[in-house]
C-alpha cells in the first residue's frame, strides 16, 4: 500500500509540474496575443525605474522591457509596469501577474536554482556599498561599528551586510525598510546613521536627498551583484527572446550600431550588421519574431551603450562611469555571443 500511495503521489507531482511547465511555455504566444508586456520594476528609483509626475516611467530597466516589446510586438510603448517591493518580485514573476522580472534583482546560486526562475544575463554589475551623513566624520566602512544601518528587507543586501559585520567583528543596528523609498527616506530623516544598497542605489539615491552633498558613499566594495532580468524557467522560447534581446544590444554597441544610424546601417555590406538587423539570415524566425525584431529593439530604445548613458551613466543625473560595464573591448565585462 505504502509504494501504491507513494507511485500515486509522484505521478500526481509529475503530472502537476507538467501542467506548470505547459503553462510557462505559452509567454511568448501569450505576450503576443495581449500585445503587451507585463514588467515587474521597482517602486521608485532613479535611473533604473522611476515614474515621474505623469506616470511615465525611465530607467534602464524600464528601457530594458521596452526594448523587450520592440522585439516581439514591434512597439517599445506596449509595456505594463507592475511595481513591485522586494519581497513581492519574486511571487510575482512565479504566479504570472508578470513576464519579466526588471527591478535591480541579483542573480545568486540560491535564486537561480530554488525559485523556479531563470537570469537571463547582466545589465549592470554591481556591488554593495555603505552612504552616511557627511556630518558623521566617517571615511571607510571599518569605522561603523555600533552604527545603526538602513537596508532593504528581503534582499541579498540584508545578507551581505550581516556577513560583512560578522567578518569585521564589529556590531550594529538594522533598521529595516520593505521598499527603497522607505529606506531612503529613514536614512534622510535621521533614522539611521548609514544607509547600505548597491552601489548604484546608492548613488540614486543621494541624487534625490533635498542636499546631495549632505551625504557620502564610503569607498569599500563589499559584495558582487549582478542585477538583471529574469523569467520563468520551463519555457525555453520565451527565456531565449528575453536573452538575445540584451545581446543584440550588446552586439549592436559592438558594431557600431545606434538609433541614430539603424536606418543607414539597414544597408550594410557588414554580415555580422546584416545578420543583426534582419536583411541575412532567418534569426527572427528561429526565435518567433519578425526578421527586424533587433532592428526595432535599436531603433526605438537604443544599443546597450545608449541605454546605460541615458539612464545611468555620464550623460544621466547619477553620473557612474562605465566601469565594469563597459564593452569587453573597452576594458569592461559586458560580453555577448555573436548573432550568426
Amino acid at each position: 500500500m505504502t509504494r501504491f500511495v507513494s507511485a500515486v503521489a509522484a505521478g500526481l507531482a509529475t503530472l502537476v509540474v507538467g501542467a506548470a511547465g505547459a503553462q510557462a511555455a505559452e509567454t511568448l504566444d501569450t505576450v503576443k496575443e495581449r500585445g503587451e508586456v507585463s514588467c515587474g520594476v521597482t517602486t521608485g528609483l532613479a535611473g533604473f525605474s522611476m515614474p515621474d509626475q505623469s506616470g511615465t516611467w525611465s530607467g534602464i530597466d524600464v528601457d530594458f522591457c521596452r526594448a523587450v516589446a520592440a522585439a516581439v510586438l514591434g512597439d517599445a510603448s506596449k509595456v505594463r509596469f507592475v511595481p513591485l517591493t522586494a519581497k513581492e518580485r519574486f511571487t510575482a514573476l512565479q504566479s504570472g501577474e508578470i513576464d519579466i522580472l526588471s527591478r535591480v534583482t541579483t542573480w545568486t546560486f540560491t535564486r537561480d536554482t530554488s525559485l523556479g526562475l531563470n537570469f537571463v544575463g547582466t545589465t549592470f554589475y554591481d556591488g554593495q556599498g555603505f552612504m552616511v551623513n557627511k556630518d558623521l566624520g566617517v571615511s571607510s566602512a571599518k569605522d561603523l561599528d555600533g552604527a545603526s544601518i538602513c537596508v532593504g528587507a528581503g534582499t541579498t543586501t540584508e545578507l551581505n551586510l550581516a556577513d560583512y559585520f560578522r567578518i569585521q567583528g564589529m556590531d550594529y543596528n538594522p533598521v529595516v525598510f520593505a521598499a527603497i523609498s522607505e529606506t531612503a527616506q529613514g536614512f534622510e530623516s535621521g533614522r539611521c546613521d548609514v544607509l547600505t544598497s548597491d552601489q548604484s542605489q546608492l548613488y540614486a539615491i543621494r541624487s534625490k536627498l533635498e542636499d546631495p552633498s549632505s551625504a557620502v558613499v564610503l569607498p569599500e566594495v563589499i559584495s558582487k551583484e549582478p542585477l538583471g532580468p529574469v523569467v520563468r524557467q520551463g519555457d525555453d522560447a520565451w527565456f531565449n527572446v528575453v536573452k538575445w534581446v540584451l545581446f543584440a544590444q550588446l552586439n549592436a554597441e559592438e558594431l557600431g550600431v545606434t538609433s541614430d544610424n539603424i536606418e543607414e546601417m539597414t544597408g550594410s555590406d557588414n554580415p555580422s550588421i546584416k545578420r543583426l538587423v534582419g536583411t541575412d539570415g532567418d534569426m527572427g524566425e528561429k526565435l518567433g519574431l519578425s526578421a527586424d525584431w533587433a532592428a526595432n529593439i535599436i531603433a526605438q530604445v537604443g544599443n546597450y551603450g545608449e541605454m546605460f548613458e541615458r539612464n545611468v551613466g555620464m550623460d544621466s543625473p547619477l553620473e557612474i562611469a562605465r566601469g565594469l560595464n563597459a564593452l569587453w573591448s573597452e576594458g569592461g565585462i559586458q560580453y555577448a555571443p555573436p548573432v550568426r
